[in-house]
């Protein structure tokens, strides 16, 4: 059996952080771009407790892990909320429509 150490989880919260990245970049959809923000904030919870596990001890990595997840709702309200203002002005989520609003 393979016991799991650190690079095991650095490896997993890089490539969640790749995907994050990759969706947010490639998105036209505003949704898609907060789901790929999410997996940007998971995979630095996935870093915070791996190495308060294996570095470091105690339960600073578990508090900082529960701080990222009440921000990542925080910031999914508050980006669903922006969402649904744009839906209603321009019946579309598509990110490219809302530099519009600049003119």
């Amino acid at each position: 059996m393979i016991t799991p150490t650190l690079v095991h989880f650095l490896i997993v919260g890089a490539l969640l952080f790749t995907l994050g990245f990759i969706c947010v970049l490639t998105r036209r959809n505003a949704v898609g771009i907060l789901m790929g923000v999410e997996l940007i904030l998971n995979a630095a919870n996935v870093n915070f407790v791996a190495f308060n596990h294996y570095v470091a001890g105690g339960l600073a990595g578990q508090m900082f892990g529960v701080f990222v997840i009440v921000l990542a709702a925080a910031e999914a309200a508050v980006g669903l909320a922006i969402v649904v203002s744009i839906y209603q002005t321009f019946r579309s989520i598509d990110v490219t429509d809302v530099d519009l609003m600049r003119e």
